[in-house]
Parts: C-alpha cells; structure tokens; sequence
C-alpha cells in the first residue's frame, strides 16, 4: 500500500513538474502596455540569407500587417530618405544604437527590426520554410518591448487529378513549377501574419487594451500555412 502511495506521489510530482505556466499578454509584453506605441517605423528588414530580394519582399509587406494590428506606421517614402543620409538602410547598424533620431523626425514611438535568416525551397519544390524574427524597440528607453520568432513553412503543392504514379510525378512537377515562379510576396505576408498575431493590438484596433488578459503564445513558432 505504502509502495503505491509513493508511486501516486512520485507520478503527481512529475505531472506537475511538467507543467508550463502560461503567461497573459499583458505578463509576456508588459513593456507594450506601459509605453502603448502608437506609431512604429518598418526598419529595412536584416537578411543574412541567400536569396537576396527577401530584404525587399518583407519591407514592402510589413505595413499592411502592422496597420492591421491597429498601428500607425510611418509611410515608407519618409523613412527611406531618413536611412539613405543616416546610413539607416542597413538597419544592422542600428540593431542597437539609440533610435531617438526616429522619434524626433519620423514621430515613430517605436522601430521595428526583422531577421531572416533562413529562406529555403524543399528538395521536391512543394513549399517554402522562412526562419525570421521580428524586434520592437522604444524610440524612448531603445529598449526592446516585442520579439517573436517565427519558422514559417508555405505549402505550394498543387493538387493535380489524377491516380496512381502518373497524377503524383504530375503533381509534384506543377508544384516546383509553382514555387519557381511564385510571387514571394504572398509568402512574406505569411510570415508576417503568423508571427506579429500575438503582438499586443494598437490603439486602432477594437482590440486594443482589451487582449491583455489573452493567453500569449510561445516566443518561438513553427506552422505550415497555404
């Protein structure tokens, strides 16, 4: 009987030992809710993959995420001129250095920073998988108040009709061909869409001050999308 009981005890134990205590929106992102950023600026994106346009793909892409979230985002036509005369357009050099000028000329409250680091095509041509993690700092403290990273894979198989070997080498030729010429744009939106949904909402969102006693996701995802 006494065997049984340390059994029980030993098995509660480890049940509990297992357990993650899952913190609200407003415990994982405090410093969102004190400093409330109204207005962000899309730094040109940081890529240190082999597919060279990724840069521009995601820079063009970040606006319509973030203004979805309920942000204003600074137009891109006056953050370009800012980052040609202070070297900005590689944000590398301002991953962490004050970001107070932003605030000054742009009257952004916060700078975004993304990271790709990986873009990569599957050896059969089927999807797409993007590593990129996404960095909001303060244009007040520079400190950060968001980051969330992302292992995205964009599935671009296409369905062709037909049984047996012939419909599989047929579908799998039209899905490399697929993902040949693709648009990448789509998968940019993916991405920014998968990773910034947990980012707290702004001020012009129905949503905002009101999601803080959500169930915040993990720091780090992977996920499929189509």
């Amino acid at each position: 009987m006494r065997k049984i009981f340390y059994i029980l005890l030993g098995g509660s134990l480890l049940v509990q030992s297992c357990t993650v205590s899952k913190l609200t929106k407003a415990e994982a992102y405090s410093k969102m809710y004190s400093e409330r950023p109204l207005s962000i600026a899309v730094m040109p994106p940081i890529n240190t993959t082999t597919n060279v346009e990724a840069k521009e793909f995601f820079y063009v892409t970040l606006t319509r995420t973030l203004c979805e979230q309920g942000y204003y985002v600074v137009p891109s036509f006056l953050c370009l001129d800012l980052y040609r005369t202070e070297s900005a357009y590689d944000a590398e050099n301002y991953a962490t250095s004050p970001l107070d000028k932003f605030r000054t000329i742009l009257g952004a409250d916060a700078a975004l920073f993304t990271y790709i680091t990986e873009w990569k095509k599957s050896t059969l041509g089927s999807n797409i998988t993007v590593t990129i993690e996404y960095v909001l700092r303060s244009t007040v403290t520079n400190e950060t108040i968001f980051r969330r990273k992302g292992t995205i894979t964009y599935d671009t198989s296409v369905q062709v009709s037909g049984a047996g070997l012939l419909g599989a080498v047929a579908g799998l030729a039209a899905s490399a061909l697929n993902t040949a010429m693709s648009d990448y744009v789509p998968v940019a939106r993916a991405c920014n869409a998968a990773v910034l949904s947990d980012m707290p909402a702004g001020k012009y969102s129905p949503s905002y001050d009101v999601d803080k006693t959500l169930i915040a996701g993990p720091a780090e995802i992977k996920q499929t999308v189509k």
